[in-house]
């Protein structure tokens, strides 16, 4: 094997041409970004996971328990989830009541899929 001093290419030329493009387009990939970084917390994965397995809406009352954070934090984490998309809330007089939205999950569980 014959060995080449190191040159250097010229501006904007490529060193190599890359071996695999990118299948998620550049808009569906900043939404499933949105998604992913609002289920990288913790007590936001553990709350779509509790939204996720129950039958109904689930009163914010019945969430803080299951956290041992305070209610304003417990409420700061469901609005990222809201935000993001992922869940939703209806009012019925003072409480507020969280459900996942039956899409919100599936194209990021699809592209994880693959």
């Amino acid at each position: 094997m014959q060995l080449t001093p190191k040159q250097k290419r010229p501006a904007g030329e490529r060193c190599c041409e890359p071996v695999v493009y990118p299948d998620v387009e550049r808009r569906a990939a900043e939404q499933m970004a949105v998604v992913a970084k609002a289920l990288g917390d913790p007590i936001r994965l553990q709350l779509v996971d509790v939204l996720r397995k129950h039958a109904g809406k689930v009163c914010v009352c019945e969430l803080v328990p299951l956290f041992d954070v305070s209610q304003p934090t417990l409420s700061h984490h469901l609005k990222r989830l809201r935000d993001a998309g992922i869940v939703d809330s209806e009012r019925q007089g003072l409480w507020a009541y969280y459900y996942v939205r039956p899409d919100a999950l599936k194209e990021l569980s699809a592209w994880l899929s693959l």
